[in-house]
């Protein structure tokens, strides 16, 4: 969770932090969806490992992102806030895209009928709003 006494200098290292960890979250739970519900249809199977690919780009660029804010030395530039602020945006929008893939996989695919798969993809969905609501309380703060 970031935490408002880091400071503006710090608030930008802790959310990507947080981009980090939950996209590592979510690529990891595109497999987990994968394993857990065996007969998914191609297609399903396919946005899952897109889905997996791009929470894995966000992650690598958030790792970027803090080397050169680290770099920085505290001293941010109104370009790279903008920058971050843009990424937040796309990272934000990436998870509210997965919620909706998964609430649509919930409710259309006909092999997600047991209970496991279920409270496991539920949880998955609160864990990514979770992280929806960090990002947002970041872009609204700002």
């Amino acid at each position: 969770m970031v935490r408002y006494y880091y400071g503006n200098d710090q608030i930008f290292l802790r959310i990507l932090e947080e981009i980090e960890f939950w996209k590592q979250q979510e690529a990891e739970h595109t497999t987990v969806i994968r394993e857990i519900v065996p007969g998914l249809d191609s297609s399903s199977v396919e946005e899952l490992q897109s889905f997996q690919r791009d929470f894995r780009e966000i992650e690598q660029k958030a790792v970027q992102l803090m080397e050169t804010v680290i770099r920085s030395q505290g001293q941010i530039n109104q370009s790279m806030i903008q920058h971050i602020m843009e990424f937040v945006t796309y990272a934000m929008r990436e998870s509210r895209e997965f919620v909706q893939f998964l609430r649509n996989l919930l409710t259309a695919a006909p092999v997600v009928n047991n209970m496991v798969a279920k409270v496991v993809i539920n949880h998955i969905i609160r864990e990514s709003e979770y992280f929806i609501g960090i990002a947002q309380a970041i872009i609204y703060r700002r």
